[in-house]
């Protein structure tokens, strides 16, 4: 029950701060830098950011990545040696990112929201 009640709090918490920071700035007109993690879905799916509702995208972004933080959290607090901790870390973080992000790419693929190659 501890692992659930952590993970919520870590996801409302970190969903918070994306909104408030990243999220916030991305959206200002004049703001030309976007998030890394929609540079990746540009890069590595070709996403057309002109057919997607990029305010709809940078919230999806700010989910997915409040999900695998939170996630990551909780896998670590069930550990008690500290390199264990580290380990899962690293290994949880970059698979969570990797699939979690590919999904993504693969509802704008099915959207039709790719660029023409």
């Amino acid at each position: 029950m501890e692992e659930i009640i952590l993970f919520l709090i870590t996801f409302i918490l970190v969903y918070i701060f994306y909104q408030i920071f990243i999220i916030k700035t991305a959206t200002r007109r004049n703001s030309k830098r976007k998030p890394p993690e929609i540079n990746y879905l540009i890069y590595r799916y070709k996403l057309d950011i002109k057919k997607v509702n990029y305010k709809s995208l940078l919230n999806i972004v700010s989910t997915v990545s409040s999900f695998d933080i939170s996630l990551t959290v909780s896998l670590v607090s069930l550990s008690n040696s500290f390199l264990i901790e580290i380990l899962v870390a690293i290994i949880s973080v970059i698979i969570t990112f990797l699939v979690s992000y590919h999904l993504v790419g693969i509802y704008y693929k099915k959207k039709g929201c790719i660029e023409n190659v």
